[in-house]
């Protein structure tokens, strides 16, 4: 098998490729320049490459996040539009970071970078699958309780919206909102909107 080919296998597999996965292989970048100039390959981002016959899903984004940023966790926004919470499409990928990490420096996709720590950072956090890369993505109840964290940046009616949905799509339970609530530290600000719930 010739380096094209295997080029194109490894993106086939990988989904999103980057430049040091070929240099990880022992095969030379360029390639990914010629196979794009050939229309096998196409650049969606610095150092990210996908098959031209690709087919993507709407969630591509989060695929290309979580490969340019691995340590993040997909947060907020972009969780709710992951797991079909509420009405809002974000055009950032929403990524939550621990406190003392590097701001990363990605030209594409657009990043909104949130700061979490301890247990509020590792908790809920589930891996999946996403255009063949593994993509970490708090879950829907934890999901509910960043939006009341971060009610003042993105607005409390989303966070509203965010727990009345989880509940009436049965996408968790009231303990589950409890649990994460407390880890986030927002249970006094989210009881009232429980309790009206339940």
């Amino acid at each position: 098998m010739d380096a094209k080919d295997k080029i194109i296998a490894m993106a086939g597999k990988r989904g999103v490729l980057r430049v040091k996965d070929l240099r990880d292989a022992g095969i030379h970048p360029e390639y990914l320049r010629r196979l794009c100039d050939k229309g096998l390959l196409v650049r969606v981002g610095r150092g990210l490459y996908v098959r031209a016959d690709a087919e993507h899903s709407a969630n591509v984004g989060l695929a290309l996040a979580a490969k340019r940023v691995p340590q993040g966790v997909v947060c907020l926004l972009s969780a709710l539009r992951f797991h079909e919470i509420g009405t809002v499409n974000p055009f950032e990928v929403w990524i939550a970071l621990p406190r003392d990490a590097r701001r990363p420096r990605v030209d594409y996709p657009p990043l909104r970078i949130v700061r979490f720590s301890g247990n509020a950072f590792s908790a809920g956090a589930e891996r999946h699958r996403i255009e063949s890369v593994h993509v970490r993505i708090y879950n829907p109840a934890k999901t509910a309780a960043d939006c009341f964290k971060y009610r003042n940046k993105i607005g409390l009616d989303i966070a509203i919206e965010a727990i009345r949905d989880c509940l009436q799509n049965r996408k968790c339970t009231m303990a589950q909102l409890w649990q994460y609530a407390k880890i986030c530290r927002v249970t006094e600000v989210m009881r009232p909107y429980m309790e009206a719930l339940s």
